[in-house]
């Protein structure tokens, strides 16, 4: 029976295409970590840094980065990175797309929107 495989191949399929969407919450969404926090998704070091910032008032909050991201580009949010005062997300669309979104970290200005290569 050759029906059993590619039934398991869309199955899958239609597993990772539930997967990719992003739950309708009044919270903002948070990295694919699955962790409460954001800045968890920033690499060591940068989610206390930016932590400092947002409260000294010279960053916006990642929160309100991811929420504006994912509502432009709706999917799971694969990465976070701080280069110098930009943050960088990267999500994977339902389409199977992923998407650099690049905003200046001091205004929450969106910069740029690519597909990641």
């Amino acid at each position: 029976m050759r029906v059993l495989p590619p039934l398991l191949l869309l199955l899958a399929l239609a597993g990772l295409a539930a997967a990719c969407t992003s739950p309708a919450t009044d919270q903002p969404p948070v990295p694919a970590t699955g962790q409460d926090d954001p800045y968890a998704a920033l690499p060591e070091r940068d989610h206390e840094r930016v932590r400092a910032a947002v409260a000294r008032g010279e960053m916006v909050p990642l929160s309100g980065i991811l929420a504006d991201a994912l509502a432009r580009y709706p999917g799971t949010v694969l990465e976070v990175e701080l280069e110098g005062s930009e943050y960088e997300v990267e999500i994977l669309g339902a389409d199977g797309v992923i998407m650099e979104i690049d905003y200046d970290a001091r205004t929450g200005e969106l910069l740029e929107a690519e597909v990641d290569d």
